[in-house]
């Protein structure tokens, strides 16, 4: 199939539909877009200026720059237990969303089958089918806290089954896997000699003493496991656009090769005030104020929820989402009677998936006062 063909065949994201939707209205409270209202600190801000005055600003290796490589390689050793050579394991990506397209055309082909808990973040899905793979979802349940059963996972392998994508904490139902969970995954992967995709890009916000696991740090991961993650969310940078992998390498050097021909590289003064991000003192200060300011608002949002007849809530444990099943209702229908009657947008669970269907998705990325409007209106339209 050709790869304009696969485009018309993949649906536009409903994030960006209700997004767009809420612009026409001036007073819209959105709680669609995963993005923190945090502003880029500003000691990131300074460095990326430091690099401009420096003069850099020409391309960069396709992998990256080799000081932002050792930085990653270090944050990754002292806080993920994953030993990555800078120079063959390590590849920095346009964003989170560039790393899954690039990683998975390393290793799959047309026909091959990625198993995908459900409900999922949008671009796993939709990285698959561009690929040429077809995309099987595992429905995952509130019941379980919204985390993959390994029988489950084991049921949907097929001998074309190639690869399990993960995602923890989880986009959109904020579910957070932990190590019992990924050392069962882990068991399966390696039993039917699959590839485990993992994302992490929420890794920073875990709350209620939790503590994030990453699945490439267990025993006999290290060459299965392609570890995704992210300076947008952790250092507020979305617009930054700056990810990377972490993989094997014949993976990163597969993977090198579709960047050359699609975007070069990321940008260069970007990555080097990531790489400076990365080891200041100022950046963990400014993590740990961003997570304790969402736990805060996550606690206000589940019991306003938790508290409106109809509503049924499953409280999240890391990201900043909230994922309550809305009983009886055709969650698109939904979504956009209540953007336009009460002017608050948020995101129809069936985007993220058949598992989604019949929930919404609020992300609780506006300060309480705002998040307090929106729930008063929800709550009156419920009422109505």
């Amino acid at each position: 199939m050709a790869l304009s063909d696969m485009l018309d065949s993949i649906p536009t994201s409903g994030i960006r539909r209700l997004f767009e939707l809420a612009g026409r209205y001036s007073d819209a409270l959105s709680l669609g877009i995963g993005e923190p209202d945090f502003d880029t600190p500003e000691h990131i801000k300074e460095y990326a200026k430091e690099a401009l005055d420096a003069g850099i600003t020409h391309y960069t290796p396709n992998v990256g720059l080799p000081i932002l490589l050792e930085a990653i390689s270090q944050k990754l050793k002292r806080e993920n237990g994953i030993d990555a050579d800078p120079a063959s394991n390590i590849m920095v990506t346009v964003g989170g969303n560039q790393a899954f397209l690039l990683a998975i055309s390393t290793f799959l082909r047309q026909g091959d089958e990625v198993i995908i808990p459900s409900p999922h973040f949008v671009t796993h899905s939709a990285s698959v089918q561009l690929a040429g793979g077809v995309p099987v979802e595992v429905p995952c349940y509130a019941e379980f806290g919204y985390r993959p059963r390994t029988e489950d996972l084991g049921k949907a392998i097929t001998p074309r089954t190639r690869c399990i994508i993960i995602n923890s904490p989880n986009n959109p139902t904020g579910s957070v896997l932990g190590k019992g969970d990924l050392e069962e995954i882990a068991d399966l992967a390696v039993d039917h000699d699959l590839k485990v995709i993992s994302d992490e890009v929420y890794e920073t916000l875990i709350y209620d003493g939790l503590r994030h696991e990453s699945i490439g740090a267990l025993n006999g991961m290290e060459s299965k496991t392609i570890t995704v993650n992210s300076f947008s969310k952790a250092y507020a940078m979305t617009g930054w656009r700056l990810g990377y992998v972490v993989a094997d390498k014949d993976t990163i050097s597969k993977m090198a090769k579709f960047q050359m021909y699609l975007a070069a590289c990321p940008v260069s003064f970007a990555q080097y005030a990531a790489a400076k991000a990365i080891n200041d003192e100022r950046s963990r200060s400014h993590i740990e104020t961003m997570r304790s300011e969402y736990q805060r608002r996550r606690d206000y949002i589940s019991s306003r929820l938790d508290a409106i007849d109809g509503i049924e809530v499953t409280k999240p444990s890391g990201a900043f989402y909230i994922f309550p099943e809305v009983v009886g209702k055709d969650d698109l229908e939904f979504s956009e009677s209540l953007l336009k009657n009460k002017h608050v947008a948020v995101v129809p669970g069936s985007t993220f998936g058949k598992a989604g269907k019949g929930h919404i998705r609020c992300a609780y990325t506006l300060p309480i006062p705002a998040l307090e409007k929106a729930m008063n209106r929800l709550e009156d339209f419920m009422r109505a």
